[in-house]
């Protein structure tokens, strides 16, 4: 229950600060009478989302054998790929979110009709949040079950729209890069998992060979295995395994480190310049010099 409550509260969250910029933007600029239209445009981006995810889940559910386990790796790794895109995609985009925002919600008033406009702001934000939440939440039904990854999306939406709601109406800045690297580095986790269960996915399968079949062997320890909640909980967030093959280990490791490595580095543009020495002489041509070069 804990990744997929993790997953919604991440983004819902995102989705809610989609919707709590505009309608913010539209109280300043005093046209709050276009609210009813973003809703329905962020009812029928949810009403999609929700329909694609109950899709896949029920063509997944009637696969059996070989067929399911490829099922299961081709959904793990489509997500891995899609969860990497979208960590630094938000890691450049979080600070320019409500300046782009505004522009578009500027751009549909502007337009000969503002309403139909306005549920294409909101419809299409909202859309690609709700379309990746239900990909990664069939994902994570390859190891949870159904009922836990149902009642643990419901409580991470809940929460998310509770925190949606408190930057609208609070009206205070939210520390958005704090919140989004350390989600950031949570979701760096589950996407190694994803990683690790599409090799053990394909193992099964019997489409992929391997090397050596136990680097470790924990299984005598029942809480770590999934028999037990805490096992599953494991299983589904970072994609343990108390009998890993090393290609599964190798994955892990080899997506964890580099991917933390590139979240977590300072811009190149975000470094201070390195101090420009001060003129030896003062001379004209040594003044003409630095004003040309800007110092």
């Amino acid at each position: 229950m804990i990744t997929p409550l993790l997953i919604m509260v991440r983004e819902g969250f995102e989705a809610a600060l989609i919707v709590a910029i505009v309608l913010a933007y539209l109280r300043r600029i005093d046209r709050l009478d276009l609210r009813r239209f973003m809703w329905g445009g962020v009812i029928a981006a949810v009403a999609i989302a929700a329909a694609v995810g109950i899709i896949l889940d029920m063509t997944i559910g009637g696969l059996v054998g070989s067929d399911r386990m490829r099922a299961f790796a081709a959904i793990s790794l489509v997500a891995a790929a899609v969860l990497t895109w979208m960590i630094f995609w938000m890691r450049r985009q979080a600070r320019a979110i409500k300046n782009e925002l505004e522009h578009k919600v500027d751009t549909a008033i502007e337009t000969g009709d503002p309403r139909r406009a306005i549920v294409a702001v909101a419809f299409f934000s909202v859309l690609r949040e709700g379309l990746e939440a239900a990909l990664f939440l069939v994902a994570s039904a390859t190891t949870d079950d159904g009922a836990e990854v149902i009642m643990g999306a419901a409580i991470g939406l809940a929460i998310a729209a509770v925190l949606g709601w408190l930057v609208y109406a609070g009206g205070r800045r939210m520390p958005m890069r704090a919140f989004f690297r350390v989600t950031g580095m949570v979701i760096v986790v589950f996407a190694a998992g994803l990683l690790a269960k599409t090799i053990l996915f394909l193992q099964v399968s019997g489409d992929l060979r391997t090397m050596a079949d136990n680097v470790y062997d924990l299984r005598q320890y029942k809480w770590l295995t999934q028999e037990t909640e805490i096992g599953k909980t494991l299983a589904a967030l970072i994609g343990w395994d108390p009998r890993p093959s090393i290609e599964q280990v190798i994955a892990w490791f080899g997506y964890f480190i580099p991917v933390t490595w590139l979240f977590l580095r300072t811009p190149k543009s975000a470094q201070p310049a390195a101090p420009i020495a001060p003129p030896v002489t003062g001379s004209a041509t040594d003044s003409d010099s630095l004003v040309k070069t800007g110092s």
